[in-house]
């Protein structure tokens, strides 16, 4: 019987996981599993509950991504009460919300992400964190990204009430006008964005793009899928965070299916699987084909990189620039070398900062239309915006009196657990050979899941009334002697 080594926990992302990885007896990978031991439950305890408190109870799932669970709730109430927001509304919900997808995006790539590249993947782990990239890129830019969020989030909390747990939307529009008198401290941030975030890319050219080594790793087969790509569009097909339809491409970067948030439970299906918390979505028309890739597979995956393999460009002259030119560097569109979502991040990055500025000079963003009074009788809404992490789903049903009876979420890391599952077993057959294992070569493995900035604490939800368990009792040397499934 082969050695079985454990990564336990996981690092640089939110929530717990570990990762067991299983070598047979010549010390090469025979499997590895991707496990997330935790449980929220949120889509169960939020039945009984007003759907007003929506909003306000699902940014609790979260604490990194509580604006997008805010967001994607409140469009569900838009859809629940049957009512359109104003004008006003849209443009200030947007703005809050480029706001959370810039500072988000920034703190995966500096702090969780970036460390890989911009440290190093065989660093000592003592120095694959914030501190090792300040040390890299120089403290007055370490104070730079500091800053950046700082100012970020103070307008956040201006805005939304909160920085991390918003108070912001509500069924037809928003709880608070921006006023004229802010809109130039809004224009001087949006500015000061934009030159970040080029500040940001430069440095991914000079450290990574620069570095033949890492752009040789970036397009290897140990980080390679080919798979179909979700992410929502707006009328000409380009990249929007807040509002559009869904749109769904195959490997060949072919349209295949493109649906309002209302349709997507004729698109989207769900399985679980016996060793993890969260769910397996897939595309329903073409059906489970098992943890697969290609042409006939029906796992997609969601995210920046997935986001702009789904979409014809980007609606910002900046993000277009970048665009186009990571996908002239990488070989073409689509790009299924999943390190490569480091780099489409930072495309979003340019996108969110640009959009602030068109937002911040929309003359409907400080008037005092705010809200949409004219609700209707609730039963059934879906809200879908896109989060850091990708395509995020809210769906809900309620009596007539607006009361929960039925929440189901479809968020970003769940889009993409088929693909992390697959990618960690990948890169673990590539990387461990003869069994070779060294902190360096299980740090890659976890490159394969950290490129997605995954978030467990969101991705774990339950079906009406069970979920699946196993237990796995193993001896001392690690062999398995005994185990219990709950289906």
């Amino acid at each position: 019987m082969g050695t079985v080594y454990t990564i336990d926990p996981i690092t640089r992302l939110e929530g717990h996981g570990k990762i067991d990885i299983y070598l047979d007896d010549a010390g090469n990978v025979d499997r590895a599993f991707f496990l997330v031991p935790e449980l929220r439950g949120f889509e169960t305890f939020v039945e009984g509950r007003p759907a007003e408190d929506m909003p306000q109870i699902t940014s609790r799932i979260c604490g990194v991504c509580p604006t997008a669970h805010h967001m994607a709730a409140t469009k569900a109430l838009d859809a629940l009460y049957g009512v359109e927001p104003t004008q006003t509304a849209k443009a200030v919900r947007e703005f809050f919300y480029n706001l959370f997808m810039f500072e988000d995006h920034l703190l995966h790539f500096y702090f969780l992400g970036g460390p890989d590249f911009i440290v190093g993947p065989d660093a000592p782990k003592s120095a694959r964190n914030i501190l090792g990239v300040i040390d890299k890129v120089g403290l007055e830019a370490g104070k730079k990204v500091i800053e950046i969020r700082k100012r970020c989030r103070a307008l956040m909390a201006e805005i939304g009430g909160k920085p991390i747990h918003p108070v912001l939307g509500l069924p037809g529009g928003v709880a608070k006008q921006i006023k004229e008198g802010s809109r130039e401290e809004l224009k001087s941030f949006a500015s000061e964005a934009i030159s970040f975030a080029q500040f940001t890319l430069s440095a991914f050219n000079d450290i990574v793009l620069a570095n033949k080594a890492y752009v040789d790793l970036v397009l290897s087969d140990t980080y390679y899928l080919e798979s179909n790509y979700m992410g929502m569009v707006d009328s000409s097909n380009r990249v929007n965070f807040y509002d559009g339809k869904i749109r769904v491409v195959n490997p060949s970067a072919a349209e295949i299916d493109k649906f309002k948030p209302a349709d997507y439970a004729s698109v989207i299906a769900e399985r679980v699987e016996p060793w993890t918390y969260i769910k397996v979505p897939y595309l329903r028309k073409v059906g489970w084909k098992g943890f697969v890739g290609g042409e006939s597979s029906g796992i997609y995956r969601v995210a920046p990189l997935a986001r702009l393999n789904a979409a014809e460009g980007m609606a910002t002259p900046l993000a277009q620039e970048e665009y186009e030119r990571m996908y002239s560097i990488l070989g073409g569109k689509p790009v299924h070398n999943t390190l490569a979502l480091h780099w489409a991040r930072l495309v979003e990055v340019i996108y969110a900062a640009e959009r602030l500025a068109q937002l911040a000079d929309a003359e409907e963003l400080t008037s005092d239309d705010t809200r949409n009074m004219a609700l209707n009788t609730p039963r059934e809404g879906v809200g879908i915006v896109e989060a850091p992490r990708g395509t995020l789903i809210h769906h809900y049903e309620s009596d007539e009196s607006g009361v929960i009876t039925k929440a189901n979420l479809i968020v970003a890391t769940v889009g993409n657990s088929a693909a992390i599952s697959m990618g960690i077993e990948q890169a673990a057959r590539k990387l461990i050979k003869n069994g070779v294992v060294n902190d360096g070569l299980l740090n890659m493995v976890e490159m394969a899941f950290r490129a997605y900035d995954p978030c467990l604490s969101c991705a774990t939800h339950s079906l009406p009334g069970k979920m699946p368990m196993e237990i796995r009792l193993k001896n001392k040397s690690g062999l398995l002697i005994n185990k219990m499934i709950r289906n």
